[in-house]
């Protein structure tokens, strides 16, 4: 078992490392052995897993907060057990990042509990073919068009593009 000695430093509380505990005991008894031979196939089966084990509640909220110790937590212990399992959740958190942060209030009655759930999968699009994933040279624009924005740009290499709700 990998060193967990973190979880004592005093700015962990209690919650963290019961999710920590509890974590480990999921993805020991369920990780490591996914078939990866279909990953979009495998990356759905992930992200209806960790939903229904109620671990994808941490990657979204209609609030705009979310406890970066968890998410550390999360991401660190996934990634020990399956390099996809860790994926899924992360994108999950990036795909509704600007719901949760700045969506209206029905985008965020919509999708949080869906994508909390995994009833839903989330896309990140970021990356651009002049740009790469430069954020800073990114060309792509939105222009408020009244009721809606009108996005002008192009992205390449949409994580979860092919599989998201």
């Amino acid at each position: 078992m990998a060193d967990r000695s973190f979880l004592d430093w005093p700015f962990f509380e209690a919650g963290h490392r019961a999710l920590a505990a509890g974590l480990e005991s999921w993805a020991s008894s369920r990780l490591g052995h996914c078939d990866h031979g279909d990953t979009d196939a495998a990356c759905r089966k992930l992200v209806t897993d960790l939903g229904d084990a109620g671990f994808l509640e941490h990657t979204g909220s209609a609030e705009g907060v979310l406890d970066v110790r968890n998410l550390c937590i999360l991401r660190e212990t996934l990634a020990r057990h399956d390099g996809l399992a860790d994926f899924a959740f992360a994108m999950q958190g990036l795909g509704t990042g600007a719901i949760s942060l700045f969506g209206t209030d029905a985008q965020k009655a919509q999708w949080l509990p869906l994508t909390r759930a995994g009833k839903a999968i989330s896309a990140f699009a970021l990356t651009e073919p002049q740009s790469g994933s430069d954020v800073a040279n990114s060309t792509m624009t939105a222009t408020d068009d009244g009721d809606a924005y009108v996005l002008n740009g192009e992205k390449t290499w949409i994580s979860n593009g092919g599989i998201a709700d």
